[in-house]
């Protein structure tokens, strides 16, 4: 929002410097992000007056002009068609920078001729566009050396501040002023709104079909208006915030949307075909706006049309084809309000961005819709003249916000000020409050209509410390309560602490991704339903929750891939998204491998579905999970490739991780290059611990040296190896330690459909050594323990 500080002065009686006005609206929350002084950059360019303008001997359309300056008389050659004696122009001497040209100008010889500086077009002083010629400058009060800035009123600073969400009526001068008054920053001139009687009865109908769309709509006419420019300070004021000067009837809307925050329109009366209805779009719609863009309309958005069809969006911009021009007679102005929501989700829809929308979308003042037509309409009339009709309201102008109850001890328990009733009234009063009598430390606050943020007693607490000043309130120290412990993390916030730090001890690099991706890659990993879809996203590729982490390390992977770092390790730790139920958000530690690694003197191997395992049983043993006790499935999600992929589970429904190749439709589904192995992991899935302790336990220290023995067994091929290891490892398990597979064979002297794990098996001995006999008995239970289990017979 900028406005300009002699405009500021319009509502607000003050002397105050710029500097303190700054800094009083800083104090009183309105967050100044930048002050612009348009006078700095014209610093150089002074009045001149041409003396003479004759032909150039050699050039057709240059002219060599005699100009008097503060330097005294210069030449200086010109192109521009109205350069002519006796006009007064805007010169810039030698050494100057002219900042629509990105020039400093130095003395030349052009066509022959000598030239000592430059007169100026509005385009060279970045003051508009016209560069056909140069600024005349007008006024009886013009002398030669005197700042162009002067000259023109650019000498007028322009504040650009940052306008909260909760305070939308900070969008009009006049509640910025209002502020400022009440923070003691001067008087506010309170704006004398006098209504302009109608001369005739309005024919134009205005009928309303959808007042949710629309609740109220206020219509005015006014015959024979001639549009023209609009007068000199407002073409001033506009241009000073950034708006182009249209003409006198587009200009009324736009200084009325910055000076009291009320967005209007004007229709050309010729062009309305029959009643203007307010109502929802239909199917196979469209409308040409006022930018000249061509917008569908959708079933939610809010539409004036008349028998023609859409003349415009409401809230948002009006159409082209009724729009005023140069030959207008006969207007229609629209004062009408617009619900926030709808013309929200009608900009975004449509892409447009314009000063309405961006006031009706954060709601304007309900309570000065006739007022602002009245305001508008002597603005019309002084400007453009014309005869207006009687003012047509369709609908009903919704009620102002509710009273609150203030209980005015909350100002001393919130902010730690002591003030009294009679104070508290003497700040809210300013701002439009309509306080009553305290009673029992008690005020009945009347809330004005533009303050719809204001719902409760800790709202006008901070409006009275907002205008006292933050740095006014006292500073206490908090209480330490006795015994108070931190807080201690959860269970799942450990666990997902250890798991980070195990993934990262295990070499895989952390990423932090979007915890919503593009529908069609949810679909690939079983989501996208119609619950996990952003009514409001970011991005077109953004608008799903995601089922899996895997998806943005996935094509994370194809991007370093297609920049030549095709070896990667990387996971995340973060929320994945089942459903719309509390209980469908898991958490989910997720991990890719892929490349081939760099080459390494101890050598390099190829990520497969093993590596992937061992990735996750490291991540899973790091969590706290008891991986010797964990068993491998082989029926995993869809977007594993089967026969490649396992799960990690206790029991035959608790599954505490995946892992595997990604399934080749997977990848194609995101357009990732593979063969690519990953893991998920679900730290919520492990068991609690039974004796739950807050420190490790101590590792057993061993007098007695541990000894190994090798088995070789055959077994069927559809006997996996955590089978062998599992039924080696419980012959014994006081003097089993661990059962480890190392070797796998099949082919000549294996019967076909067979093959041969080889297993180490370490016993360790507790209180003596061992004996043959007792190492015998132990192998023995071994063979016979796994012939039991897996009908694996000893490989001879």
């Amino acid at each position: 929002m900028k406005f300009t500080v002699s405009w500021l002065k319009q509502h607000l009686d003050t002397d105050a410097t710029l500097d303190e006005i700054v800094d009083a609206m800083t104090m009183a929350g309105l967050e100044v992000e930048a002050v612009e002084n348009p006078a700095e950059k014209l610093a150089a360019f002074t009045v001149g007056k041409v003396l003479s303008a004759e032909q150039h001997p050699d050039a057709d359309r240059l002219r060599v002009c005699r100009v008097e300056t503060f330097e005294g008389e210069k030449q200086i050659v010109c192109g521009a068609p109205n350069a002519r004696a006796g006009i007064w122009i805007a010169f810039a001497p030698v050494g100057a920078y002219v900042p629509g040209i990105d020039v400093t100008l130095k003395a030349a010889k052009i066509r022959g001729v000598e030239s000592f500086g430059m007169m100026c077009s509005a385009k060279e002083l970045e003051m508009g566009e016209d560069h056909d010629g140069i600024i005349e400058l007008s006024g009886d009060d013009l002398a030669v050396g005197q700042l162009v800035s002067d000259a023109l009123e650019l000498n007028d600073p322009v504040i650009d501040f940052e306008v909260t969400p909760n305070r939308p009526d900070w969008l009009g001068v006049n509640s910025i002023a209002r502020d400022l008054a009440a923070a003691g920053l001067g008087t506010l001139i309170e704006q004398l709104i006098t209504p302009v009687p109608g001369q005739f009865a309005c024919t134009q109908d205005v009928i309303i079909e959808d007042e949710t769309a629309c609740p109220a709509f206020a219509g005015r006419m006014i015959r024979g208006v001639k549009n023209g420019p609009s007068p000199q300070w407002v073409q001033t004021r506009l241009r000073a915030i950034g708006l182009r000067p249209i003409s006198a009837l587009v200009d009324v809307t736009n200084l009325l949307s910055y000076d009291c925050d009320r967005p209007l329109h004007v229709y050309d009366l010729a062009k309305v075909k029959g009643p203007i209805r307010v109502r929802l779009g239909g199917k196979n719609q469209s409308f040409e706006a006022l930018d000249d863009k061509t917008y569908s309309i959708g079933s939610e958005m809010c539409v004036i049309a008349d028998d023609s069809g859409a003349i415009g969006l409401g809230g948002v911009m009006g159409g082209a084809s009724t729009g005023v021009s140069e030959t207008t007679t006969d207007v229609f102005i629209e004062c009408a309000l617009f619900d926030p929501q709808r013309t929200m989700q009608t900009g975004r829809d449509t892409n447009i961005t314009s000063d309405a929308r961006y006031r009706f979308e954060r709601g304007v003042d309900s309570g000065f819709v006739l007022d602002g037509m009245e305001i508008a309409t002597q603005l019309v009339l002084d400007w453009c003249g014309g005869e207006p009709s009687e003012i047509v309201l369709a609908g009903e102008i919704p009620a102002g916000p509710k009273a609150v109850d203030f209980d005015l001890s909350q100002v001393k328990r919130l902010t730690g000020l002591e003030l009294t009733a009679q104070q508290i009234a003497k700040i809210l009063t300013p701002l439009g409050f309509d306080c009553g009598d305290a009673k029992n430390d008690r005020m009945r606050v009347g809330v004005p209509s533009w303050r719809r943020d204001v719902l409760a007693a800790p709202d006008l607490v901070e409006e009275v410390a907002r205008i006292v000043g933050y740095d006014q309130l006292p500073a206490v120290s908090l209480t330490r309560e006795p015994g108070v412990l931190p807080p201690a993390p959860s269970t799942l916030q450990t666990r997902a602490r250890l798991l980070r730090y195990g993934l990262a001890n295990a070499g895989f690099a952390e990423c932090i991704t979007w915890s919503f991706c593009e529908r069609s890659h949810a679909r690939a990993f079983g989501g996208g339903a119609d619950v996990l879809m952003l009514a409001n996203p970011i991005s077109s590729e953004l608008d799903c929750m995601r089922p899996s982490a895997l998806i943005h390390l996935l094509l994370a992977a194809q991007r370093n891939a297609d920049r030549g770092q095709t070896h990667l390790q990387l996971f995340e730790l973060g929320p994945v998204y089942r459903g719309d139920q509390p209980e469908d958000q898991l958490l989910c530690a997720a991990g890719i491998l892929s490349g081939q690694p760099e080459r390494h003197w101890q050598g390099s191997q190829t990520p497969d579905v093993f590596t992937a395992k061992a990735a996750a049983m490291a991540g899973l043993a790091a969590a706290g999970a008891k991986v010797d006790a964990l068993q491998t499935f082989t029926d995993t999600s869809a977007y594993w490739h089967p026969g490649r992929s396992g799960a990690l589970r206790l029991g035959p429904k608790n599954t505490l991780a995946e892992f595997g190749e990604l399934h080749p439709a997977t990848l194609k589904a995101l357009g990732v290059d593979g063969p690519i192995y990953g893991f998920e992991i679900w730290p919520a899935a492990i068991p609690a611990a039974r004796n739950a302790k807050t420190t490790r336990t101590a590792l057993p220290v061993h007098d007695l040296m541990p000894l190994t023995r090798d088995f070789a067994f055959v077994v069927s091929d559809d006997i996996s190896a955590e089978a062998v290891r599992r039924a080696a490892r419980g012959a014994d398990k006081n003097l089993i330690s661990q059962a480890l597979v190392f070797d796998l064979y099949s082919g000549k002297g294996i019967e076909p459909g067979h093959k041969s794990l080889a297993i180490e098996v370490t016993l360790q001995p507790k209180d003596h050594t061992l004996t043959d006999t007792e190492i015998e008995a132990v192998s023995t239970k071994i063979i016979d323990k796994v012939q039991s289990a897996t009908s694996g017979v000893l490989r001879g």
